[in-house]
């Protein structure tokens, strides 16, 4: 899996914008229903600076976008973006797994009774 530079600064972003709670319990409530900033500085105990901070990291990483309507930016989740960082999480479940299915065959190989010891011939009463 090699991720040239640009996209590694692009997951960083991404990554970096999830590492925090608000960010994600922002990103989930306009993954459901777009939402004006007021709106959602409402909902939680910070100044609205605070929140549209938060919407900003949230921007550039892509995982939201802001239009304005009137006097309102509204927010909308990016799908397409959350997707991408599902497939990138899955690439490394997948190789995690290998190596897990890797262990598991180790201790199985391992795990193998040896055989029990002939007696010698000859020696029979």
């Amino acid at each position: 899996m090699v991720v040239d530079q640009l996209e590694q600064q692009a997951v960083d972003r991404v990554f970096g914008a999830l590492a925090d709670a608000t960010r994600r319990d922002i990103l989930v409530r306009v993954l459901h229903e777009e939402s004006s900033v007021s709106s959602l500085a409402a909902r939680y105990s910070m100044s609205f600076a605070a929140v549209q901070k938060h919407v900003a990291v949230l921007q550039r990483a892509s995982l939201v976008t802001k239009e304005r309507r009137g006097r309102e930016q509204l927010v909308r989740g990016s799908v397409d973006t959350v997707r991408s960082a599902s497939r990138l999480l899955e690439q490394y479940e997948e190789i995690w797994r290998a190596r897990i299915d890797q262990i598991d065959a180790l201790l199985a190989a391992d795990a193998v009774p040896e055989a029990a010891p002939t007696p010698p011939r000859g020696d029979t009463p």
